[in-house]
């Protein structure tokens, strides 16, 4: 039985050289669209279980129609936010809340509120209170008079699955998580930072004083280490503050690690976001670079051999 030789493909016309450009722009256009799109992650809902009584839901339906306006049009120009809003028709106050996460550009802050407001009703309908976590940031609402809770209650947590970072994780670990108390007070509510090959950040209410942001974020390392143990990751997500740390084997990324999350009740996560898209972005464009000095020199030999066959 002979070698089985498969038939020969002839190159393809390989496309236009001018085309190149638009496909490089293409494919930085879907990389940034997929990269941004992270801060639109859900981390949790809460959702009350008492509905807006049937007589009076109209009305309470336009207050808050009238509060997620405000909310969304605070979040051009501030990343924390809240205010109270009634109607005659409801007769009944709304109180609601936005906070983006530290790191967060003003344009991508809106589109998070935006995101997270909308999820309101689709992920809690008509309920008397809702709140959407999302990556970048979080929004809630809650009518007037209904039960608080202490602001280091917990609302949401999640660890990493698998054992930790091998021999001294936690040791490292709990050296970055330290140092959150002091940074997160300094730092005006919010501090990313890393230690060795491990990235923290944490992040509290925007109106929270340093005190009780300090408390708040010890409270929350020591639940994350109690709850998660030697997880290489965590998030802990108490009523007023958030924390997170993640372990990196080859070390932590330039810029920060992907804490993810946007605050437990001020939002959170990580600085990384544009750096890592950026390497992506590069590697991308470095890869089609290639692929397009590739085709230019089949093109030049294309052309070779038409001469050649010519003569």
């Amino acid at each position: 039985m002979g070698i089985y030789k498969p038939p020969f493909l002839p190159f393809s016309t390989p496309p236009p050289i001018s085309l190149l450009p638009t496909v490089l722009l293409a494919l930085v256009a879907l990389l940034a669209g997929a990269s941004s799109a992270s801060i639109y992650d859900l981390i949790y809902k809460g959702c009350a279980n008492q509905q807006f009584p049937g007589a009076g839901a109209g009305g309470a339906q336009q207050t808050l129609a009238s509060l997620s306006s405000t909310i969304i049009s605070q979040s051009a120009a501030s990343k924390f936010y809240k205010t109270t809003t009634s109607s005659s028709s409801s007769g009944q106050p709304i109180f609601g809340l936005f906070q983006c996460r530290g790191d967060l550009s003003s344009s991508d802050c809106t589109s998070c509120v935006s995101k997270a407001v909308t999820m309101w009703d689709s992920l809690c309908g008509a309920t008397v209170a809702a709140r959407v976590q999302l990556s970048g940031c979080y929004a809630l609402y809650e009518i007037a008079g209904f039960p608080q809770v202490s602001g280091t209650q917990m609302l949401y947590k999640t660890c990493g699955s698998g054992g930790g970072g091998g021999q001294g994780f936690e040791e490292k670990r709990d050296t970055v998580l330290s140092s959150l108390e002091n940074g997160v007070t300094a730092g005006g509510g919010f501090f990313a930072t890393s230690y060795q090959s491990v990235y923290a950040m944490a992040q509290c209410e925007g109106d929270l004083s340093s005190p009780d942001c300090g408390e708040c974020v010890q409270q929350a390392v020591q639940r994350s280490q109690v709850e998660c143990g030697g997880s290489s990751s965590g998030q802990v997500y108490l009523d007023k503050c958030y924390i997170s740390y993640s372990y990196y084997p080859n070390g932590v990324p330039h810029g920060g690690g992907n804490g993810g999350g946007g605050g437990g009740g001020g939002g959170g996560g990580s600085g990384v976001g544009g750096q890592q898209t950026g390497k992506t972005v590069a590697i991308v464009v470095g890869g089609a670079a290639a692929l397009g000095f590739l085709v230019i020199c089949l093109l030049f030999a294309r052309n070779l051999l038409k001469k050649k066959d010519g003569e």
